[in-house]
């Protein structure tokens, strides 16, 4: 491809589930990025949904088929890592669409430079976000990047070590010296490493340059089993959530997205936006006081119901 060049230091790793036509969208756009993966590991849940063809268009792909009881955030991602000798590992979702094809350049630039571990995308929204879910993304991912360290701490608190692996790229070496991600682990994996960058007196940049389009439509049932887990993930490593609490920032949300609202004129949008972060309090208190529930109810309150049979009888209740 005439402009573009290959890069054999950078593997992109994606978990999939059940993937479908945007996916395919997904794996065109990284193949026409200006700087190209040496490989793209994907490691897929319910082999019978995977698109063979996929294989025969783009070589570079590596898959390996697992059982769904079998994924887990942190260890399945280490699994994938475990496969690559690439220099830095780019991190993503099967949803996680690149908005244009300077993603993986641009998540390279302050890895390269020594400025940071890790590096996080721009999440924006996709064209069928509606109001509430698109001013989240802008209030979660503005577009002015930053590197984050230590010093950030006293002022940014929690949203110091905030990172997703939506799409994210991190060096190898140093990914593999921290030990990758904690496993077994419900969720929030790319944050608890982040933390432990950070605490190492290592840096976080968030490079509003490298976009990609990604945005859901959670009904508040939806929110309340993933906030479960979010709660759940809080409590078990609550010796980082503690000392930086997340629950300011949730509440700001809710503020200046009702403000938002309201300069816009559509006051009705309150009654969702209310209805939604009430699920997403409830899920989430229940989440952190999930050691005082029956272990049957957690299991139905969460979202990853398979997380609770892989770690049968290492979580106390």
């Amino acid at each position: 491809m005439d402009g573009y060049m290959q890069e054999s230091t950078l593997d992109v790793i994606i978990p999939t589930y059940k993937p479908g036509a945007e996916f395919g969208v997904v794996l065109k756009r990284l193949h026409s990025q200006t700087v190209q993966p040496g490989k793209i590991i994907i490691i897929n849940t319910e082999e019978e949904f995977w698109n063979p063809e996929w294989e025969e268009e783009y070589p570079d792909i590596s898959v390996t088929h697992i059982a769904k009881q079998e994924f887990d955030h942190g260890g399945t991602r280490n699994m994938a890592a475990a496969q690559s000798d690439a220099e830095y590992l780019v991190f993503m979702t099967q949803d996680a669409v690149p908005a244009d094809a300077n993603v993986l350049s641009g998540l390279l630039k302050p890895l390269k430079k020594g400025e940071a571990a890790v590096a996080y995308a721009r999440q924006i929204p996709k064209k069928n976000a509606g109001m509430i879910e698109s001013y989240t993304r802008h209030f979660n991912y503005p577009a002015k990047g930053r590197i984050k360290s230590q010093e950030d701490l006293p002022k940014l608190g929690v949203k110091t070590f905030f990172c997703s692996n939506v799409c994210a790229a991190y060096n190898h070496k140093i990914f593999d010296e921290m030990g990758g991600f904690d496993t077994p682990v419900i969720l929030n994996e790319d944050m608890l490493y982040a933390g432990r960058i950070i605490e190492a007196g290592m840096n976080v940049a968030y490079v509003a340059d490298a976009r990609v389009y990604h945005s859901h439509a959670y009904s508040g049932r939806q929110q309340l089993h993933r906030n479960f887990d979010i709660g759940v993930s809080q409590k078990q490593n609550k010796e980082l959530f503690e000392k930086y609490p997340s629950e300011k920032e949730g509440i700001a949300l809710v503020k200046k997205t009702a403000s938002y609202i309201c300069k816009n004129g559509k006051v009705w949008m309150l009654f969702p936006l209310f209805w939604k972060s009430g699920c997403k309090y409830i899920g989430y208190f229940l989440g952190k006081h999930y050691d005082r529930l029956p272990r049957r109810l957690d299991r139905k309150l969460g979202l990853d119901k398979e997380y609770w049979d892989r770690t049968e009888g290492t979580q106390e209740n």
